[in-house]
């Protein structure tokens, strides 16, 4: 197939054209080459490739920035989408978008399935939803993929801050009222190349399995490393940041076991792929 990603140089897209590239036909882009919020660009673009999948990977991630930048959160992160979906709708290819657990607030107490009530709290939330909104109103042929806590080898990301940070301090203070599950994208991207094979359009759940607090996160990540560090566990509250935060958002990957697909791997064995890889 040929597959046209947008964000190629994200964290994400390193991983997805990794994974991709042995069995497909590959248009990688980024904001220069293809901007996503300039809608004659995008059908323009999309129209000439005439691609049979659209990944999105494009998005503006910096949760607390989205709070601070409101035009630019809503302009990439949703009518950019729109503009992708009106495109796709125009060419008939099939759009992949990658959605996050923040469309929702927090407030369960069990995991959360992909009919679970949405509720985002934050603009980036807000902006996504919008997203995920303009996909099911114009295209058939979808694939929303929410996930959560993303790290990977290319880009920022917890785990290697918290690593960072383990080389100047003996103690580190660690949210632990926050809870979600973290997701390593060389597993998303797996993910995400089964699903394209399938013809099962919809919303789906998709990250590592298990759970935990950025607490218990950074305590394990220390564990694995061989760091002496003592974790200080403080409330969001006591950290404070400008946007809000789902305080539990651990995703039910129902639909993605229900359709069949294997369960992603612990994120407890992801984490320790990922420490050996980059130590």
């Amino acid at each position: 197939m040929k597959i046209l990603i947008t964000g190629s140089n994200g964290m994400l897209g390193h991983d997805l054209i990794d994974i991709l590239q042995k069995n497909h036909e590959l248009i990688p882009t980024t904001s220069k080459s293809l901007d996503i919020t300039d809608e004659n660009q995008v059908m323009e673009f999309i129209c000439d490739k005439k691609p049979d999948i659209v990944i999105n990977s494009a998005a503006y991630t910096d949760v607390d920035g989205c709070e601070e930048n409101q035009e630019l959160a809503y302009c990439v992160n949703g009518e950019g989408v729109r503009n992708l979906a009106l495109a796709c709708r125009k060419t008939d290819s099939c759009l992949v978008h990658i959605s996050t657990d923040y469309v929702f607030d927090g407030t369960a107490t069990e995991p959360i399935s992909e009919d679970g009530e949405i509720g985002p709290i934050s603009v980036y939330g807000k902006s996504k939803l919008i997203a995920e909104e303009a996909i099911q109103e114009i295209l058939d042929r979808y694939f929303i993929v929410r996930t959560a806590w993303l790290y990977g080898v290319n880009g920022k990301n917890f785990p290697k801050t918290m690593l960072e940070l383990a080389e100047s301090h003996s103690e580190i203070s660690v949210v632990y009222d926050e809870v979600g599950t973290p997701t390593y994208t060389p597993d998303l991207a797996f993910g995400i190349s089964q699903l394209i094979e399938s013809d099962q359009y919809g919303i789906y759940h998709l990250t590592n399995s298990g759970s935990c607090s950025w607490c218990e996160f950074a305590r394990y990540i220390f564990e694995i490393a061989d760091c002496d560090v003592k974790v200080i566990p403080v409330t969001a509250s006591e950290f404070a940041r400008p946007a809000p935060r789902p305080s539990y958002s651990v995703l039910d990957n129902k639909n993605w076991i229900e359709k069949g697909f294997k369960p992603l791997r612990s994120y407890k064995d992801a984490i320790k792929e990922y420490i050996e890889l980059i130590k």
